[in-house]
């Protein structure tokens, strides 16, 4: 998977943020992407902070590009820039005090085009990093929110086995019309690891087996995306078991295009989402690439506190490929 991403950008040499530049997970990551000429990554700190942290852990930083927040020559002019883009609901000193705090001053860097994306969360929560983002970059035409998917890999002997799945790490409850857009974009994100998109719309229920609001929420999100002219088949309400085994599809939706060959899995909530990719990462032996965010005009990431530096190359590579 990650092959082709590091062939095309070797050739492409894009500029990715990480926003706690000190941090040795990120340093580590970065010396690495940087020595093998993947990327080039801009770290975000304290100059004597990261160079010690650097020192300190081995790692080299040669070549790599180190901004200050807090002594940066064009702050006032993206100060300047900021105030218009938050329309009143900041002044000046605000957008200042945002910008002094690297998830604010990255994300600034991105919309100015000078970098092309942003990975950050190693110490910032999820919120700390979507925040900037809703606020600056925002959600691209036609979307309405913030959404993540991951991506679930593992090898087995007949090859990759690779599924998406959302959205398990941002919308709580969504509505109707939010998985539907959950489900477009997880399609396209399917898209760049190289899946086919069969979507399936999980519920307790298969086709009217299970009544309740849940499940009606899932149906009238499945009737909304067929609405949308979509180039990708999707079905549901689906259970789990009808969505991906082909020997249970063929007994409780035999006529269904996606039922017994999903490979791309809505879940109604949070709750289930978290849940169902947590159980397939540490039951079913799946590497979890994510959360990817979805549905922003930029590509902005967020890592888990919990990463390792491995986690913080892999994910760079991901950022930078969308």
């Amino acid at each position: 998977m990650f092959k082709t991403m590091i062939e095309n950008l070797k050739k492409e040499q894009k500029k990715l943020v990480f926003t706690e530049g000190s941090d040795p997970r990120i340093l580590e990551a970065a010396s690495r992407l940087k020595q093998e000429g993947i990327l080039e990554p801009v770290l975000l700190g304290n100059l004597e902070e990261i160079k010690q942290a650097a020192q300190k852990y081995g790692f080299s930083i040669e070549g790599i590009e180190l901004i200050d927040p807090l002594n940066y020559e064009e702050m006032d002019a993206m100060v300047d820039e900021m105030v218009i883009l938050r329309k009143g609901k900041m002044d000046a000193n605000a957008c200042r005090e945002a910008l002094q705090k690297s998830n604010y001053f990255g994300t600034m860097l991105v919309k100015r085009g000078y970098a092309y994306g942003l990975l950050g969360g190693a110490t910032y929560s999820t919120a700390d990093t979507v925040r900037p983002a809703l606020q600056i970059v925002k959600t691209k035409p036609g979307n309405s929110i913030v959404s993540s998917c991951f991506i679930m890999q593992r090898v087995t002997e007949n090859g990759e086995e690779r599924y998406a799945m959302g959205d398990c790490a941002i919308n709580i409850n969504p509505s109707a019309d939010e998985l539907a857009e959950i489900a477009v974009e997880s399609a396209k994100t399917a898209r760049v690891f190289s899946i086919d998109p069969k979507v399936a719309m999980l519920s307790y229920s298969t086709y009217g087996s299970g009544k309740g609001a849940d499940v009606d929420i899932v149906r009238e999100a499945v009737e909304k995306i067929k609405t949308m002219d979509v180039d990708f088949p999707v079905d549901g309400e689906l259970q789990f078991d009808a969505a991906f085994a082909p020997e249970v599809a063929k007994t409780k939706a035999p006529d269904s295009l996606v039922a017994g060959k999903a490979n791309t899995f809505i879940f109604p909530d949070i709750n289930s989402g978290n849940i169902g990719y947590k159980i397939a990462q540490r039951l079913g032996g799946f590497d979890a690439y994510g959360p990817i965010l979805q549905g922003l005009n930029a590509p902005i990431n967020d890592l888990s506190r919990g990463c390792n530096a491995e986690e913080v190359y892999k994910m760079a590579i991901i950022t930078a490929s969308m």
